[in-house]
C-alpha cells in the first residue's frame, strides 16, 4: 500500500461508518471515516501483532 490516499474495505462500500487505512512515512494509519480528524499512527509490525492476536481469540471478551 504505498499511497497516501485513504482505503476503505470493499465489505463497505455503501457506508460511511468504517476504518480507513494508509501508508504514510513508513508508518500505518487508520481512522474512522466519520471522524477523520482522529489518527491513529502505528507501525507495521505492531498492527500486523494485533491483527493476528484478534484472530487468535486474545482480545475476545470473557464473559
Amino acid at each position: 500500500m504505498p499511497s497516501l490516499e485513504w482505503q476503505k474495505s470493499s465489505y463497505s462500500a455503501s457506508s460511511n461508518e468504517c476504518v480507513e487505512v494508509r501508508t504514510a512515512a513508513g508508518m500505518v494509519e487508520l481512522r474512522e471515516s466519520d471522524d477523520g480528524d482522529t489518527i491513529l499512527r502505528t507501525t507495521p509490525a505492531a498492527l500486523a501483532a494485533l491483527l493476528r492476536a484478534i484472530k487468535a481469540g486474545e482480545h475476545n471478551p470473557r464473559v
